[in-house]
């Protein structure tokens, strides 16, 4: 199950979206028409994917949007707003890192299309960084082994000393060449 906040200061879009957003999916959603509020229920709780509203009073998306990058990055963070404004969309891209920017009014099919790939990508960057970090804990544990292989071809040479015969086969006894 996902868990995902909308931010807008207009109530009734938060009703419309949580109408939209929660006939289709298993999806927690919690609505807050106050940013300070989202901010305060971001810094106790792990969300999968917030909306917020760009113009709000007190404090814009973008602003809360990057506070919340600060708290929680691997959550995805899209921008909602009615007002397509390039220079807001670019400062939403640049401080917050957002996934999308979505246009007022909505369709909803092509929200909830939007949420779900935010979500796949979160799952696809979450899982590219356990992967990762896999691999650096299975290179460690080589490197250390390693490192004892050599330690002990050091203190016992004739350990890893090997007899071949001419045609590549291993010999037991160096009497049998």
């Amino acid at each position: 199950m996902y868990r995902i906040m909308i931010v807008d200061d207009e109530k009734n879009i938060l009703h419309a979206l949580k109408r939209a957003l929660g006939r289709q999916f298993d999806w927690e959603i919690e609505t807050y028409h106050a940013p300070e509020d989202a901010l305060k229920r971001a810094r106790a709780t792990p969300f999968d994917l917030f909306l917020s509203d760009y113009r709000m009073p007190g404090m814009d998306g973008v602003q809360l949007l990057t506070e919340i990058k600060a708290l929680q990055p691997e959550a995805m963070r899209l921008i909602l707003s009615g007002h397509t404004d390039l220079k807001a969309l670019m400062n939403a891209i640049n401080e917050a890192e957002i996934y999308r920017f979505i246009t007022k009014p909505w369709e909803d099919y092509d929200i909830i299309i939007t949420l779900q790939q935010a979500l796949i990508h979160r799952d696809i960057l979450t899982e590219n960084r356990r992967l990762a970090d896999q691999v650096r804990a299975q290179q460690q544990e080589l490197d250390k082994r390693k490192l004892a292989l050599e330690q002990l071809k050091a203190a016992h040479p004739t350990l890893f000393h090997v007899n071949w015969a001419s045609d590549g086969s291993v010999l037991l006894d160096e009497d049998d060449e």
